[in-house]
């Protein structure tokens, strides 16, 4: 078995079909921060190299799973930041999950409220520049 097969078979199983994957500034920060806010596990690392960047983490957040990397803009891939978008979260106790996240250092966007649709929703910034709606569906 070469390197890059045993590399793959070592790669944990993605738990959604559609994932987002980020680019981030600093994503061994933003993956710690994100096991903060979040209660994240970290499935796999590919060690930074010597710069201390990293071409991919795979973390699982709330039962799914979020992939994250550092911009490489020397191989075409510049980091042109955070727009049009955001991670939801859909949970069942957001007072805990909110806490959490704005303890570990979010920012509050829009505080939670009962929104028109019937659940109870709020938006989060973290650090890193990335949009997280949190979503409380009724029952």
């Amino acid at each position: 078995m070469d390197a890059m097969e045993s590399n793959q078979a070592k790669m944990p199983p993605v738990k959604n079909g559609l994932l987002p994957y980020l680019t981030v500034d600093g994503a061994a920060k933003a993956a710690e921060f994100y096991k903060k806010a979040f209660g994240a596990e970290q499935a796999y690392i590919v060690p930074p190299d010597e710069s201390g960047r990293t071409m991919h983490i795979h973390l699982y957040i709330n039962g799914s799973s979020l992939m994250l990397s550092d911009a490489y803009p020397e191989y075409g891939h510049p980091f042109k930041g955070h727009e049009g978008f955001a991670i939801q979260l859909v949970i069942d106790d957001i007072d805990f999950w909110w806490d959490r996240a704005v303890a570990a250092g979010a920012e509050v966007v829009m505080p939670v409220e009962m929104m028109f649709w019937g659940d109870r929703y709020g938006q989060l910034r973290d650090p890193f520049g990335v949009l997280w709606g949190l979503n409380a569906p009724s029952r």
